[in-house]
């Protein structure tokens, strides 16, 4: 993230490949009820961000020009935006860490992770960027993974069943340029059981005796 992505720009307009996506999502919804569109649009801005600039988040213009195309007040954009915990609202580093402290995640260790997290990054604070630029930290309520706890979400991406060793590893690896494979830290297939699943994949009767 360049010194040049932290500032608020003074303009924002949406490219081809936003317009494209942006008119699927409205050929949704019914002659005037356009702002039902405003969720998938405010992710439309903050993904050509991250494509454009590097950074994923969403300047006020942008929730302007949202606003003109939905025919919407600016203010209720902005109620929007700041109300779900997926849309930045300001510049974030390359790789977004987004650590899950709330109770399933807290009991399986989410503190070791938090802790990792800081000692990598050298980041000390929520919201904090670091001096490379490559990391964002967020402290997010649950996100809805908890039987894999504790969760550790990278951009879009989930990273299942963490300690502090996996963080490392993950971290280190992210900073080098390359994203390990997401899912479960531990091999665990899905939500199955650590050892894999145990479905019933056979049908077997108990035999009886004649005459039972």
């Amino acid at each position: 993230m360049t010194e040049a992505n932290t500032v608020e720009p003074t303009e924002f307009s949406f490219d081809a490949e936003s317009d494209a996506m942006i008119a699927k999502h409205l050929a949704k919804y019914p002659a005037g009820k356009q702002a039902s569109g405003v969720l998938p649009l405010l992710d439309i801005a903050q993904r050509q961000m991250k494509r454009v600039t590097g950074s994923a988040w969403i300047p006020r213009v942008a929730m302007d020009e949202i606003a003109r195309r939905l025919d919407m007040a600016p203010i209720r954009v902005y109620e929007v935006a700041t109300f779900y915990l997926m849309f930045n609202t300001k510049p974030v580093g390359t790789w977004h860490l987004q650590l899950c402290t709330t109770t399933p995640c807290w009991l399986r260790g989410s503190d070791d992770v938090v802790a990792a997290c800081r000692k990598v990054t050298g980041i000390q604070g929520w919201g904090e960027t670091s001096a490379d630029g490559q990391f964002t930290m967020s402290e997010v309520e649950c996100v809805g993974a908890c039987v894999n706890a504790p969760i550790l979400q990278v951009n879009d991406d989930f990273y299942e069943d963490m300690d502090a060793s996996s963080t490392v590893e993950l971290l280190e690896a992210l900073r080098a340029g390359t994203q390990p494979p997401v899912g479960s830290a531990k091999g665990r297939q899905n939500s199955a059981p650590e050892g894999g699943p145990e479905t019933l994949t056979t049908l077997q009767f108990p035999t009886t005796s004649a005459g039972e």
